[in-house]
């Protein structure tokens, strides 16, 4: 007996139920696809760079809708805006610190402007791998709509 309300404790469909948000808990199945990366040198008008070489797997992904839950890092020092950075870090880890690298964060182009927030958020976008403009993030999300803070 024991046995069996574990194993429904364990089930899809009690997991789910539980919490307002229906990614609560789940860890993204995105952002492993986009740690997987390599780089070559590459060269333009500006000097040498690191040109990313995108897996298979971040290649399957590009052009679709994706989910990203992650943390805010905004952009020009704004307290609310449509362009801001995703990382999938909290902040004192993220790229900027040092600790992740670039493979750890996507630019979020959003629909609508929302307000800059310290706490998880999810964002749902189309995703664009880029690795000919070294100015801009190599992942970027288009038309994102902001899904909602993360309660964890």
């Amino acid at each position: 007996m024991r046995f069996l309300f574990i194993l429904f404790l364990l089930s899809p469909s009690f997991l789910f139920a539980q919490g307002k948000n229906k990614y609560q808990g789940f860890p993204s199945l995105v952002w492993p696809k986009l740690y997987d990366i390599q780089y070559e040198k590459a060269h333009d008008d500006n000097g040498e760079y690191e040109k990313p070489i995108f897996s298979a797997a971040a290649k399957s992904l590009a052009g679709k809708s994706v989910v990203l839950p992650g943390y805010m890092v905004p952009f020009d020092n704004g307290t609310k805006g449509t362009m801001f950075m995703l990382t999938s870090l909290p902040l004192n880890a993220c790229f900027f610190c040092g600790v992740g690298g670039p493979e750890s964060v996507v630019q979020v182009f959003l629909k609508k402007p929302i307000t800059y927030t310290e706490k998880p958020i999810e964002v749902k976008g189309t995703l664009l791998l880029n690795d000919r403009n070294p100015d801009q993030m190599m992942y970027i999300l288009e038309q994102a709509e902001f899904l909602g803070e993360i309660d964890y």
